[in-house]
């Protein structure tokens, strides 16, 4: 069974893999370097760790499954949330938000979901219609802004609506997509 620490955030919930024991970090590439006394620490799957705390605002609960994820995808990117910024929308509109470098951890849940045997999730979600919806900030402009992009060219009428809702109808890149 793996341990895992949920934090929220305000695109979704967000896990760390959580070690209380020594033996646990066998195999992890951790166990040379987090010493007994450093323990409970929680990881995140780039090989970097720090010292678990409980009273860590955003710390939301502690899971223990035999899952590779312990929360849903909806769970996990928050589905049609009022708040959507960034993230994908499906062919139906339905949106699920992700941070600036969430895009390829929330399209493998999604393609998990509806495509198992996609090898290239972003890639597949893309051909399948799907919409992302990035940051623009190009590190000059004062603001950050929103920008929609369309693999294969195309948009929905449901995507339209769902643009629409979110004000990003008059972007540029959703014009030449519409004209197109």
């Amino acid at each position: 069974m793996k341990k895992f620490a949920v934090y929220k955030s305000e695109t979704g919930f967000y896990c760390y893999r959580y070690f209380d024991k020594m033996e646990q970090l066998d195999g992890t590439g951790l166990e040379n370097i987090v010493t007994p006394d450093k323990l409970p620490v929680v990881a995140d799957d780039k090989g970097g760790f720090f010292r678990f705390n409980p009273n860590d605002y955003n710390f939301a609960e502690l899971i223990e499954t035999d899952k590779e994820f312990p929360l849903s995808l909806e769970k996990m990117f928050f589905k049609n949330h009022e708040n959507f910024k960034l993230g994908w929308i499906s062919p139906d509109g339905d949106t699920y938000s992700c941070d600036y470098t969430g895009h390829q951890k929330c399209a493998g849940m999604i393609a998990r979901k509806f495509f198992p045997n996609a090898k290239y999730p972003e890639r597949t979600l893309g051909k399948a219609g799907w919409l992302k919806v990035i940051d623009s900030w190009d590190g000059t402009e004062r603001e950050h802004g929103q920008f929609v992009y369309s693999m294969n060219g195309k948009i929905t009428n449901k995507q339209i609506n769902t643009l629409f809702d979110l004000g990003l109808y008059d972007n540029p890149e959703v014009k030449e997509l519409l004209h197109d």
